[in-house]
């Protein structure tokens, strides 16, 4: 009973704060169990986080939505695929589209997230206007992505499209058309034409590009 007490005794905001320095979320899951007040400080650290990093866990959907959705304080979200047990899908992109940092959002990384499509990518691009950064790298986008990404986010200055081997110069023209910010694309391993790349720096001549 003492033990409890003393427990109950700590200041939910000095528990939140330590656990901001936790980034594994499986310790954190282990301090929510402990009791009421710790799983409201754990809740109240995500909420002050600017950024969430997924790296080597199993993740699935649900999961990582409700973590998203209760980081109010989120500006970077790195949702690669590290490890084989990554399952998100065009679900879980939806329901981190709903997520209230969303629209606050500067980076994400969705690299080699190989179960998503564009219909999740255009969900969740539609309301990330801030995005800067991002990097669909490895996954089986289309030109879709890239109107999407082009209408929506007018800030973007980088964007890693690694791979992406369904992407065509008429998506890259329209994202450098309209993202006037952009400095850098990542179209490694794309099946681009290298006249695109000129065709670009037509429209940019400072515009960064890689490819093979």
């Amino acid at each position: 009973m003492e033990d409890g007490a003393e427990i109950d005794r700590l200041p939910i905001d000095l528990l939140a704060h330590i656990f901001v320095f936790i980034n594994s979320f499986t310790d954190l899951a282990q301090a929510s169990s402990v009791c009421r007040n710790w799983k409201e400080a754990v809740k109240q650290s995500l909420a002050r986080r600017h950024s969430l990093s997924f790296a080597g866990l199993k993740i699935d959907d649900n999961s990582t939505s409700r973590l998203v959705g209760d980081a109010y304080s989120l500006k970077e979200l790195d949702i690669s695929r590290s490890c084989w047990g990554c399952q998100i899908t065009d679900n879980g992109l939806y329901e981190i589209s709903m997520a209230k940092c969303i629209s606050n959002l500067t980076s994400i990384s969705l690299w080699g997230v190989a179960g998503i499509t564009d219909k999740g990518v255009v969900q969740l691009i539609s309301r990330a206007n801030s995005l800067q950064h991002f990097n669909i790298g490895g996954t089986f986008i289309t030109d879709e992505s890239l109107f999407a990404i082009a209408d929506s986010c007018p800030n973007l200055k980088s964007i890693g499209l690694w791979s992406c081997r369904h992407v065509t110069a008429i998506g890259l023209l329209k994202l450098v058309n309209k993202c006037r910010k952009l400095e850098s694309i990542n179209a490694w391993g794309t099946r681009v034409p290298v006249d695109c790349f000129f065709g670009l720096l037509t429209i940019s001549p400072a515009l960064q590009i890689k490819h093979a």
